[in-house]
């Protein structure tokens, strides 16, 4: 389980105090998948941050399988327990081919030829990339870049993924195959923690933590946070088109199920 425990965290810039997160609390297990949800400022970043130790809490902890980040001692194997994807893939790639970048982790645990090229083969294959071993990062599209970044993680074979925002650098196609991907990763097993400000994208999330100012403002499934407009528009969040739609076709009296999130089964339900 990784879990938050009533953490607080502050930035000093020049000498002054932010606050970046207040008492949160959330856990992921593993096979669910978590949606962190908030404006710009909400402190989404710093709970990324948070995650395996990059940053530690004031205040709480944060434990992974019974691992607490702020022992120094076992950081090295909490880090393997998690990885952490964000979101500019540049600033993650470290090779110059596909392969290389994919290999840059697991190589420093000490693997052998064998096991390190099982690694790659498996994670290239878990994001859809098989075939690209050669080519250079610079030349992959966006959305190929950020799966180059998540297959990197998935090489270390982490139980919890974090992933910042990865599709909003992303255009519409770049974004359907990343979001393809968490959902292969989350059928594998692994905990996934997806940060984001797009409603559209944790649809299918077990729960989802929506941040305001530091806090948890909601916590619940998404359909519970869709029929709520005023919560949304407090935390800087849009409703998602299909669940603004339904909302309206209610309103016109047509009889169709409040919460409905996918247009399949918006479909469904105006075909019935």
């Amino acid at each position: 389980m990784l879990r938050f425990n009533d953490v607080s965290f502050s930035y000093r810039p020049s000498g002054r105090e932010v606050r970046a997160l207040r008492g949160v609390s959330l856990c992921v297990a593993p096979g669910e998948l978590i949606g962190v949800l908030g404006s710009n400022g909400s402190g989404k970043s710093t709970l990324v941050r948070l995650a395996n130790g990059i940053l530690l809490p004031e205040e709480g902890s944060v434990e992974v399988d019974g691992l607490c980040t702020s022992d120094e001692m076992g950081i090295h194997s909490l880090r393997q327990s998690v990885g952490v994807v964000f979101q500019h893939p540049d600033d993650q790639i470290v090779a110059t081919t596909v392969e290389d970048d994919v290999a840059f982790g697991p190589e420093n645990l000490g693997l052998d030829r064998a096991q390190l090229r099982a690694r790659v083969d498996e994670s290239l294959a878990a994001v859809g990339l098989v075939g690209l071993e050669r080519r250079e990062p610079h030349l992959l599209s966006g959305g190929q870049k950020q799966r180059l970044v998540i297959a990197g993680a998935v090489a270390m074979k982490p139980a919890y993924l974090v992933l910042d925002e990865p599709t909003s650098m992303l255009d519409p196609q770049g974004r359907a195959d990343v979001l393809a991907v968490i959902a292969q990763l989350r059928a594998s097993g692994r905990g996934i923690v997806h940060v984001t400000h797009d409603l559209a994208e944790v649809v299918h999330a077990d729960r989802v933590v929506v941040l305001r100012g530091g806090e948890v403002a909601f916590t619940g499934a998404p359909q519970e946070l869709f029929v709520r407009p005023e919560l949304l528009e407090s935390c800087g969040l849009e409703v998602p088109p299909v669940v603004a739609l339904v909302e309206r076709l209610r309103a016109l009296g047509v009889p169709v199920a409040s919460g409905i999130s996918d247009p399949t089964m918006l479909i469904e339900a105006l075909w019935d």
